[in-house]
């Protein structure tokens, strides 16, 4: 074969290969085990052999601070582990919400949920970590050792959070899931704040969001407290 026809031949098959597989840097649902399931959207089939899915169940928003519950029912599933997400706008909870919310997961895991723990959904400003940390202290104190708290955190935590804050966070949570997208898209950059996760204290995954772009930062897997990805899903297009 000629020198130009063998480099067409291996053009082709390159192309053949891209078209089967899909484009290499888009999150696509059935590449992942790990994944958000937020309200309103309907559990794809790649939930069925989901390892971990972390299932919105309500809010608590407001001032003063109130539960807002998203779910009618609980979920029941038989396979992955579950974890019950709060997503808040506030520090300043009600009192006896970590009591309350241990039940709602006793509740779940009476309809045969294996229930891993407690995940909040909080978007704490940087100079705000240490706040933050105690706020997790009290809330960890509160909190039935029988379930593990996970938390959501940004890029941002790793190249300019307050080291102390960081240690200390890491006395109360199990596990730090770094968002990495906005709404629909992957945040553009995100290479550089990952160059400076080198020795994130806490175990933590990296977030993605469904159909978005990523190429996975090198010496990322190389990291101690690195435990894989989370796809946030979205909603199915009719």
């Amino acid at each position: 074969m000629k020198p130009v026809s063998l480099f067409a031949a291996l053009l082709l098959a390159f192309m053949q290969a891209g078209c089967s597989r899909g484009e290499p840097d888009r999150v696509v649902a059935r590449d992942y085990d790990e994944f958000w399931l937020w309200a309103g959207v309907q559990p794809p089939p790649e939930l069925s052999t989901a390892k971990t899915v972390y299932v919105l169940d309500g809010e608590i928003e407001g001032t003063p601070a109130r539960w807002k519950p998203l779910r009618a029912t609980a979920p029941r599933t038989r396979g992955p582990d579950i974890w019950l997400v709060v997503r808040t706008d506030t520090m300043d909870w009600p009192k006896g919400a970590a009591e309350a919310l241990a039940r709602r997961a006793d509740g779940w895991a009476h309809e045969g949920n294996r229930v891993a723990g407690i995940q909040i959904d909080f978007d704490a400003r940087t100079r705000h970590l240490g706040e933050y940390a105690a706020f997790l202290e009290r809330f960890r104190g509160a909190l039935p050792r029988r379930y593990k708290l996970s938390i959501t955190g940004l890029m941002d935590w790793s190249a300019n959070g307050d080291p102390a804050a960081l240690r200390r966070l890491k006395g109360s949570v199990d596990e730090v899931v770094i968002q990495t997208y906005q709404g629909r898209s992957t945040i553009w950059g995100y290479e550089r704040y990952f160059e400076r996760m080198r020795g994130f204290p806490i175990p933590f995954k990296v977030g993605l969001v469904e159909d978005g772009r990523w190429v996975e930062p090198r010496g990322l897997r190389a990291e101690p407290n690195f435990e894989g990805y989370v796809v946030f899903l979205l909603p199915r297009r009719r």
